[in-house]
């Protein structure tokens, strides 16, 4: 689950990293208040909109305001706009920083090696990205083993590698502190900026949780009262949905939905629809079961965002026969109201039993094709031709 900045935030402050003063507004008159409370008529104050994307700033989903007067009219800009399809409920509104240098810091799960990477930057900011791209040797990447975790020597190493200025290894420390305790696979600091006074300052933050704790991390319904309070995305209410009915799914920011059975196999096929030049809509892993319950349930979910114009099953049988995904799919149609072409790939144990279960029982909008390529070519049209 990840969280929205304020709430990240939060869980930074708890554990000893400085972070500015800030306040969450979800109204202009809300926002008005919250900037007299921070003093803003006397040094300003910043406005952040509140999704669950990158980019805000780009976007325009930051502001300085002046005042508190300024601080309601940005704050009524910003609320309701969208931000990579992610409409802004709330903003947080923050005492500015006299800002120095900015830094990047990081530490992320990587599932390959079995352990996670702190990743380090001296050019943090809206453009690490680009950085980490045309210069590679500027992001540090240190490996770190969950066993030792981040030690003094293991955090002035990260430090080094990153030059991080003096002071830095114990706020990754700090840092990795939230990673453990919170039973997070991401926390991002970006920037970590030192101010003029040469303190280590958080002045944005991501943290993603890992669900499968949920069951020792009674606070993370707290956390969803919080989100759901203020309002959720397509892309939020949709993974919200899909985690009500069990399901692994994410929502991007395409138009081919997609459906598959096993991580590996759903990212392949996200990499095809790229390649036949459409973009992926989510991503959607239905596991090893694919009865009609399953079926239907993955279905409304994806027809259930609104920029899908196609969507792509692509399953492979192994332990479920695709006569039993077949099976899946019919009585799922007969369930839900198809409204998007649907291109069905099955290859693998009992394929072709299951294809000729779908030629038996065809719909309007139901289409066959044999291989991974063929069928992300055609949901790809297919997109293409309903955005037309």
């Amino acid at each position: 689950m990840d969280l929205f900045e304020h709430q990240a935030r939060e869980l930074f402050e708890r554990h000893g990293v400085l972070v500015p003063e800030a306040h969450v507004a979800r109204t202009g008159g809300e926002a008005r208040e919250a900037a007299v409370r921070l003093g803003a008529d006397e040094h300003g104050v910043v406005v952040k909109a509140q999704v669950k994307t990158g980019g805000r700033g780009k976007a325009g989903g930051v502001k300085r305001a002046a005042d508190a007067a300024s601080a309601e009219l940005t704050a009524r800009q910003i609320l309701g706009m969208d931000v990579k399809g992610h409409t802004v409920h709330t903003v947080m509104l923050a005492r500015p920083v006299a800002v120095e240098q900015e830094y990047y810091v990081s530490f992320v799960l990587d599932r390959a090696q079995g352990q996670f990477v702190a990743i380090a930057s001296a050019e943090g900011g809206m453009d690490i990205e680009e950085v980490a791209a045309a210069r590679p040797e500027a992001v540090a990447r240190v490996p770190v083993d969950p066993a030792d975790g981040v030690t003094e020597e293991k955090a002035a190493e990260i430090a080094a590698a990153g030059s991080l200025p003096e002071g830095a290894a114990p706020v990754l420390r700090k840092l990795w502190q939230v990673l453990c305790s919170e039973d997070a696979l991401l926390v991002e600091v970006n920037p970590l900026v030192r101010t003029a006074g040469g303190e280590l300052v958080a002045l944005d933050g991501k943290v993603t949780l890992d669900d499968n704790a949920r069951f020792r991390q009674a606070r993370w319904g707290e956390e969803r009262e919080q989100d759901e309070g203020g309002g959720q995305s397509d892309g939020d209410a949709l993974e919200a949905l899909a985690a009500e009915k069990g399901l692994n799914y994410v929502k991007l920011d395409g138009e081919v939905g997609v459906i598959g059975n096993g991580a590996g196999l759903v990212m392949s096929t996200l990499d095809v629809v790229a390649k036949c030049g459409a973009k992926p809509a989510d991503f959607l892993d239905i596991g090893g079961g694919a009865s009609a319950q399953v079926m239907a349930d993955g279905l409304s979910v994806v027809l259930g965002d609104p920029s899908v114009r196609s969507v792509l099953v692509n399953v492979f049988g192994g332990i479920t026969a695709c006569d039993a995904v077949a099976d899946g799919i019919t009585q799922a149609l007969a369930r839900i109201r198809l409204t998007k072409p649907l291109v069905v790939r099955l290859d693998g144990n009992n394929a072709a039993r299951g294809r000729e279960i779908l030629d038996a029982d065809p719909h309007p909008l139901l289409e066959q094709r044999s291989t991974m390529d063929g069928a992300a070519e055609r949901a790809a049209e297919l997109a293409t031709a309903t955005a037309a």
